[in-house]
């Protein structure tokens, strides 16, 4: 994991999340002790466990946002899920284990591709000899060459040299569209445990069946070099790889790097005037508190203590409050930190600031087509103000709201590329006012509300 600073940290998100700097430093302090506990001691490290978050503010103000980028700049595994799906089929709903689970899997995925990128050198490298035989086979079987009664050895000394050109050839790219038939391996497995209880099935009786009912066959497939260069450096890839590497480093990660961000926290509280009955949502708070205390997880990799896995919680908190959860879970979020509502101003440097920005979206879509979109001074700002006002007039939904507004204004140029639009668009005020207009006049705005 880089040990970034908690100023790198924030640096970094202030890239692609406008404001909300108490929720940026909080969760990059919480980073930045995950490093400092493993310079610890290892009697002390286990002591130390990490505080996790709530995060309380409106939707589309960047919360999901924030936890997302985060694992994806640490390199952590990372698992988003809406406390809300525990209590989708009744008081038992899904196994909430299946959370770490699922965090396991995506650790097994990220080592095995740290792995794959470590041995991708000499997978190449066997690769272009595997590559290189079925060539030569190839245009042995063309040319009839026989080895048999050589002598003096003037046919190895063809091969040979044939060999050092058709090297030559296929590193220079000069092969790459001759077609060769190469073995293509599959892996079938007829029939799949998911669905409701599932996750409930034991867990060594569900390895079992998928090594039973898992079948690998062969199966011989035309394709141009190109293409058999990228198969055969993914077939030896896999076989460089030790799964009894992975796995452990694997377990390791997901227990010390990742990060749970569980959504919609506020609509299983007692206080939320949702529909079904208090003890279903009180229910998935008990299920929710061991994990996040701290317990031991039977997964198909190993056992998964979850005592030093992140949690990130997140709730608009409309109906309700933080107090209304169970007061031994809230002890397990010691970190609160709320979010603002967007503002015309932060709507402007949404549009604007971030590395990949909705304008700079659009434009880069539309410049596929040859069409160079131009936004003139004033009309990111009437876009903004648009924005602003729906969602003070409806339901506010945040940044999100930006992307019925952006679609609506657009909508006809985007339609109209490259048929009858060329060139350049200036997109400017007036033209602004007049295709997002009727957001201010019409009352229900239902075409705008997503």
């Amino acid at each position: 994991m880089p040990s970034l600073t908690p100023h790198q940290i924030v640096a970094e998100l202030d890239k692609y999340i406008i404001g909300q700097s108490a929720a940026k430093r909080a969760v990059a302090i919480a980073i930045r002790n995950r490093y400092r506990r493993q310079q610890l001691p290892p009697d002390m490290r286990s002591e130390v466990a990490p505080k996790n978050i709530l995060m309380v503010g409106p939707t589309g103000v960047g919360k999901t946002e924030i936890a997302r980028r985060l694992a994806k700049l640490t390199g952590a595994p990372f698992v988003k899920v809406e406390a809300t799906k525990f209590t989708e089929v009744g008081y038992v709903g899904r196994d909430v284990e299946s959370i770490i689970r699922e965090l396991v899997e995506n650790a097994v995925f990220l080592v095995r591709a740290e792995e794959l990128e470590r041995v991708r050198g000499e997978a190449e490298h066997r690769a272009e000899k595997r590559l290189l035989r079925i060539l030569l086979q190839q245009a042995e079987n063309s040319a009839g060459f026989d080895a048999e009664g050589d002598e003096g050895g003037s046919i190895r000394q063809r091969r040979e040299k044939a060999r050092a050109n058709m090297l030559k050839l296929l590193r220079a790219g000069a092969l790459d569209d001759r077609l060769i038939e190469i073995e293509v391996e599959k892996k079938r497995t007829p029939f799949f445990f998911g669905g409701p209880g599932g996750e409930q099935l034991d867990l060594d009786m569900q390895s079992m069946f998928e090594k039973l009912l898992s079948s690998r066959s062969t199966q011989r497939r035309e394709v141009t070099v190109a293409q058999a260069k990228d198969i055969l450096i993914a077939q030896e890839a896999e076989a460089l790889i030790d799964e009894d590497k992975v796995h452990p480093l694997a377990v390791e990660l997901a227990e010390n790097a990742g990060i749970v961000f569980l959504d919609e926290i506020d609509k299983i509280t007692s206080g939320h005037g949702g529909e079904g009955p208090d003890v279903s949502r009180e229910g998935v708070q008990r299920d929710l508190l061991p994990v996040v205390e701290g317990t031991t997880v039977k997964t198909r990799y190993g056992q998964v203590r979850t005592d030093h896995i992140l949690f990130i919680a997140a709730g608009a908190f409309h109906r309700s409050k933080p107090s209304d959860l169970m007061p031994e879970l809230q002890g397990r979020f010691p970190i609160r930190v709320e979010l603002d509502d967007l503002t015309k101003d932060d709507f402007i440097r949404v549009l604007t600031e971030p590395k990949h920005s909705l304008i700079k979206q659009y434009q880069a879509l539309l410049a596929i087509e040859g069409l160079e979109l131009i936004f003139a001074e004033g009309a990111v700002e009437a876009i903004a103000e648009s924005a602003y006002y729906v969602n003070q007039t409806t339901q506010n939904i945040g940044a999100r709201r930006l992307y019925a507004v952006m679609e609506h204004l657009l909508e006809e140029v985007s339609f109209d590329v490259p048929d009858k639009l060329t060139g350049k668009v200036i997109i400017d005020r007036p033209f602004v006012q007049a295709r997002l207009g009727e957001i201010i006049k019409d009352e229900d705005l239902s075409r705008f509300i997503l």
